[in-house]
């Protein structure tokens, strides 16, 4: 398999080289089609950068215009002073954190158990696991409420977090143990016929060879978790305990008299704030991200 890939691979490198840079009207047509909807899908984030460094006024110009007359950073150390933006980001990123190592960690020893243990009930007690995708959060939402509310971390980040430590989700779960499949048998004998536990296995052997689908898990529990509305809106009640989702809802409802000035501009410097960490974690990891998506399911 490997070697004839490799000449597949060697093949296509030699016509590549044999007919230069010459390309197709097809291929021609397709990165210009590319390169289109690529500015298409840019346009917003750098309208929302622009606006960001404008005046107010200048939101509100007809036709708008694209470019700042002057540039003006003030409104990024304004957003500041506006409103806790600080203490809302230091909030986000401990339950980002927390919420995506709970999921990466038990959602791997599951993910173990159900890939390399046999046992009574395993498979139903998986497709138990598969089902639980189906069942709509709304469902769930009253009886959680109740429970941490009798738990008392009703206002404080525990709701947000704690969760992900108790299987990490059964999308998570599935990732993970498609991907052990894919890793042979033989790794887990030779081990223990080396005198290797299980948890040395599961640790130092087939952990190391998971990065990409690891990467995978950070890269979708840390955009989700940052991005999360419906859980600070629900569990979150005091500003000083607010993460950025909903700090940026509560900052459009700040009065405009109080401040003594119009938001828009302060607004889209709170965007672009936000936006960035998730920019640079997604391609930070896109290698072991792509590749995680691409073999998961592929058993060799």
């Amino acid at each position: 398999m490997e070697t004839d890939l490799s000449v597949f691979v060697e093949r296509e490198i030699g016509r590549s080289k044999r007919f230069g840079r010459r390309s197709s009207p097809k291929q021609i047509a397709l990165f210009v089609a590319a390169l289109c909807l690529s500015l298409i899908f840019f346009f917003p984030l750098f309208y929302t950068i622009s606006s960001s460094l404008k005046e107010a006024w200048e939101i509100f110009v007809y036709p708008p215009t694209l470019l700042p007359a002057a540039p003006r950073p003030a409104n990024y150390v304004r957003l500041f002073e506006v409103v806790p933006f600080g203490t809302w980001l230091k909030n986000t990123v401990n339950v980002v954190i927390l919420s995506t190592l709970g999921a990466v960690i038990s959602s791997s020893f599951a993910a173990y158990s159900f890939a390399r243990f046999k046992y009574r009930g395993r498979d139903f007690l998986f497709v138990l696991t598969l089902a639980t995708m189906m069942l709509p959060a709304q469902v769930t939402l009253i009886p959680q409420f109740i429970l941490f509310h009798k738990m008392g971390w009703i206002n404080t980040i525990k709701p947000l977090w704690v969760p992900a430590w108790f299987g990490g989700g059964a999308f998570n779960i599935f990732l993970m143990r498609q991907f052990f499949l894919s890793l042979p048998l033989e790794l887990d004998e030779a081990a223990l016929i080396d005198g290797a536990s299980r948890f040395r296995i599961f640790s130092s052997i087939l952990i190391p060879l998971c990065k990409p689908v690891i990467a995978t898990m950070a890269v979708i529990s840390f955009m989700g978790n940052w991005s999360d509305f419906m859980g600070p809106l629900i569990y979150l009640n005091s500003p000083a305990k607010f993460t950025l989702a909903i700090g940026l809802n509560y900052l459009k409802a700040v009065p405009e008299v109080q401040i003594g000035e119009r938001l828009e501009t302060i607004l889209m410097a709170a965007c672009v704030l936000n936006i960035i960490p998730c920019v640079i974690i997604f391609f930070s990891a896109q290698r072991y991200f792509v590749r995680g998506i691409v073999t998961t399911g592929l058993k060799g």
